[in-house]
């Protein structure tokens, strides 16, 4: 059995200015599972910077509303939503309310930095 606290990963700055802890990678883990688990925070206000994965990506919104943009499409996000993003969406998330958005993100195949580009704002 293998489990891993939340409150025990680092957390850091991600190339699309979110704040990140990484839960679970194959790449970083001993796990066996082809996807990675994060759990991502963007404060009120504030927009992830657009990007794009080659990879699939998935979000599960735990807290906060905004606005979800993948390649121009604007819809409204809340908690308890999931939002799949198809492999090279350019995609980003603004928080439109007074709280922080907190949310899971699933990437099929795990993340890797070489598979994300970060555009400029």
């Amino acid at each position: 059995m293998y489990i891993k606290r939340l409150s025990e990963c680092d957390e850091i700055v991600a190339g699309d200015h979110t704040l990140l802890r990484e839960l679970l990678s194959p790449h970083h883990d001993p796990i066996e599972a082809r996807y990675s688990l994060a759990v991502a925070r963007i404060g009120p206000g504030l927009s992830s910077s657009p990007h794009a994965l080659l990879t699939t990506e998935v979000y599960y919104l735990i807290q906060g509303k905004g606005i979800m943009v993948i390649d121009g499409e604007e819809r409204e996000v809340g908690p308890g939503d999931a939002v799949y993003i198809p492999p090279r969406a350019v995609q980003y998330l603004r928080n439109t309310g007074e709280e922080e958005i907190v949310f899971i993100c699933i990437v099929d195949p795990a993340w890797r930095a070489e598979d994300e580009i970060v555009y400029e704002e």
